[in-house]
C-alpha cells in the first residue's frame, strides 16, 4: 500500500459513511478518472441483493465513469471474485483496490 495517499483516505471516509447511514455490513467508494467520487452500503433485502462494489460502480458508469483511479471496500469479508471481476472489467487490472475493516483501517490492497 505504498501508493496510498491522502484522496485514497477519503474515499474510507465516504465509504464508512455510506455503511453506517444504514447499518450495512459492506460499502464502497471509488474514485473515477477524471477523479469524481460515488460510494454505497451494499443492499440486502428479501427481494434485491446487490453488493456495495456492484452499486458503487453503476452509479459511475451510469454518470459517465470510463474507468476507476481507486476503489475502497468497507467490509469484514473479503472481496468476492465477482466483485473483483466487476472492477477489473471496468476499471482494468492496474486500479488501487483497498480493502479497509469496518473501522477503516487498511487490510489488504491488490
Amino acid at each position: 500500500m505504498n501508493n496510498w495517499t491522502a484522496e485514497d483516505e477519503k474515499l474510507v471516509t465516504l465509504a464508512k459513511g455510506a455503511r453506517s447511514r444504514v447499518n450495512a455490513k459492506s460499502s464502497a467508494a471509488l474514485r473515477d478518472t477524471t477523479g469524481r467520487t460515488y460510494a454505497s452500503a451494499e443492499v440486502d433485502k428479501s427481494f434485491l441483493s446487490l453488493s456495495a462494489v456492484e452499486i458503487t460502480v453503476a452509479q459511475a458508469i451510469a454518470s459517465g465513469a470510463v474507468g476507476i483511479e481507486a476503489i475502497v471496500i468497507c467490509s469484514e469479508k473479503e472481496l468476492t471474485a465477482r466483485d473483483r471481476s466487476i472492477i477489473t472489467n471496468f476499471a482494468g487490472p492496474t486500479s488501487a483496490i483497498y480493502l479497509v475493516d469496518l473501522q477503516g483501517q487498511r487490510i489488504d490492497s491488490n
